[in-house]
């Protein structure tokens, strides 16, 4: 055995070892080079199995290429993750510098969380979505970062490979797939064909060369066609054999936890966390809601201040109105500081996102060098719209929901740390893998902590009483957003572990959140294939409890501007790795929550 020890440590040695062509001797890279070595390996074959995610990023030598879905290509992808996966666990962590050895974990978490959605969640085997949302060209109308030819050459090369996407699926999907599964991506396909014949034409009504538009009108046509069968495909092949088996179960639910976002907790254990929070918070909003009107129910007096909202015409500027004053809360309050007084541009929502846009931050990737502007794209009524329709849009962007809605989109939430992001000394691997629990986590802690900080309260100890009621409002807006996330906390958990079904869990939205029926229904549809979901509510709890125990280390050194520019620049890796860098006593690393 001690032989067979030694052989295999001298082969390893011989294969870590490189030529040295000037000294003609042979030199051992340290192991802070052999990672490096494996991240860059990793890093390449990554943008190469998917490069609209390297064109998103910034690295334009990917554009109008697409991912190879056949069932060879995803055969040969998921063995590189494992080979990779296998030479990161051969690392000896202990020899590592702690910059390596964070990446290093950085690195694994996100290896590991890409081999469960092949193996676990069968992305590619069971969801049809994976498919009918391949074909996405919207970041080549959306931003200018090559000339408009250039850009629809990139557009051209991808719809042609609408018939080898459907192909796939045809060939790599299981005989039954759960129904909600189905259901949306038949939506998705027809989605994706409206969106190609109708505003992806009008987009592009600027193309004035005759050979270019035709090529583009000939790949379109064949490419919405295809959209078009492979929603019928669904519809008439899969749907009437549809499974209603789409919960992971406990024990794949905590490989995701522990895989992408290192949580080690039970999904009993976190249930328990997710049901105390709800608690607090439906506390919090009737509170609210009796300090405004303590005669009426909670709920009619937050519909009541949803009334109190901008006209159709003045939403956009007084949006950037409120954002402008946002901004200057988060500079007086000495918030976080702002690496940049570039502001982010208020928009109305390009026509062909608002389908599935109420408000969104459009930032570019960290790696873009040309088209560098970040919209924060506010969707407004439509103009054919009767006016009660148009009420009813506008109610949802009352002042008080629009100005929490700025925080969690702009400042501090994306925007913000889309600029820390740049301005940090975070390197390419850092910048390229992201916590879904993080990011989200980080806007959703942003809304609380800026009601927290006082934020549309003015000064409590001069407060009159109608500022006072302006503050509860704001704390009742900020609140039924959280409710919303809390929610889909608990319901991730009850239907991938405890068997929640889909009305059961359009209910528990109704009860819980005082949705309606159809927003409710969306939500638990959402959670049947977002299990992930829960993370904004985690995230946000991780993040509080991350700054608590920094508060707790550094005493009459903590302020909150600290904190938030410390836990802002070193990426958005898992909130658990975070307390590695952030907090001194190891003993507390992994109690997160």
């Amino acid at each position: 055995m001690r032989i067979a020890i030694v052989l295999s440590a001298s082969l390893l040695l011989a294969s870590c070892a490189r030529f040295h062509q000037d000294s003609g001797a042979l030199t051992v890279p340290s192991p802070d080079q052999e990672f490096a070595e494996v991240a860059n390996d990793y890093i390449e074959g990554y943008l190469s199995w998917r490069p609209q995610a390297g064109t998103a990023l910034g690295y334009h030598q990917y554009d109008g290429k697409m991912t190879d879905l056949s069932r060879a290509s995803i055969a040969a992808e998921l063995a590189r993750l494992e080979a990779c996966e296998k030479r990161l666990v051969a690392l000896d962590g202990r020899l590592l510098s702690p910059e390596a050895h964070f990446d290093c974990q950085i690195l694994r978490a996100a290896v590991e969380r890409e081999i469960l959605s092949f193996k676990g969640l069968k992305v590619y085997t069971q969801n049809p979505m994976t498919y009918a949302g391949a074909l996405d060209v919207n970041i080549y109308i959306k931003r200018d970062f090559a000339p408009l030819p250039e850009r629809v050459k990139s557009i051209i090369s991808l719809l042609n490979q609408a018939s080898n996407i459907t192909a796939a699926a045809r060939a790599n999907l299981a005989a039954s797939l759960p129904r909600p599964f189905i259901e949306t991506a038949m939506e998705v396909a027809q989605g994706s064909a409206d969106f190609l014949s109708k505003d992806l034409v009008e987009a592009l009504q600027e193309v004035k060369d005759p050979a270019l538009l035709s090529a583009f009108t000939a790949a379109n046509r064949s490419a919405v066609e295809e959209m078009k069968r492979y929603a019928t495909y669904l519809k008439e092949v899969k749907l009437p054999k549809a499974n209603d088996q789409y919960a992971l179960g406990r024990e794949k639910y905590q490989m995701l936890l522990q895989a992408g976002e290192r949580v080690t907790l039970s999904p009993e254990e976190l249930l328990k966390v997710g049901e105390n929070e709800l608690r607090r918070k439906q506390k919090d909003f009737a509170d609210a809601a009796r300090a405004i009107d303590p005669q009426k129910p909670p709920l009619e007096v937050y519909q009541a201040i949803q009334r109190d909202h901008p006209t159709e015409q003045s939403l956009i500027p007084d949006t950037i109105r409120d954002l402008d004053a946002i901004r200057q809360f988060v500079v007086d309050h000495h918030i976080i500081a702002i690496p940049s007084s570039v502001p982010a541009r208020v928009a109305d929502t390009p026509r062909y996102l608002r389908a599935t846009s109420f408000a969104s931050m459009d930032t570019p990737g960290p790696f873009e060098t040309k088209a560098t502007e970040a919209y924060y794209y506010v969707t407004p009524p439509e103009p054919e719209w009767p006016a009660k329709q148009k009420d009813e849009w506008l109610s949802a962007f009352n002042y008080y929901t629009t100005d929490i809605v700025s925080v969690h989109e702009a400042y501090p939430g994306h925007y913000v740390q889309f600029l820390c992001l740049n301005a940090s000394p975070a390197n390419r691997l850092e910048k390229i893998f992201n916590s879904y629990a993080f990011v989200e986590g980080w806007a959703h802690y942003a809304e609380q902590m800026m009601v927290d900080e006082g934020f549309g309260a003015g000064d409590p100890a001069t407060a009159t009483p109608a500022e006072k009621i302006k503050a509860a409002k704001y704390r009742l807006a900020q609140t039924d957003e959280a409710l919303l996330r809390v929610c889909r906390f608990c319901v991730s958990i009850k239907m991938h572990c405890l068997g929640m079904t889909v009305d059961e869990a359009t209910k528990f939205f109704r009860e819980n959140c005082y949705y309606e029926e159809k927003p409710a229904r969306q939500e638990a549809l959402r959670g049947t294939f977002d299990p992930e979901y829960l993370y904004y509510t985690l995230g946000k709890l991780e993040i509080f409890k991350l700054r608590e125990d920094y508060q707790r280390q550094e005493g009459s050194d903590f302020s909150l501007e600290k904190f938030h520019n410390e836990l802002l620049r070193h990426g958005t890796p898992p909130l658990p790795l975070l307390r590695q860098v952030l907090l001194k006593d190891a003993g507390i690393w992994k109690d997160n929550l």
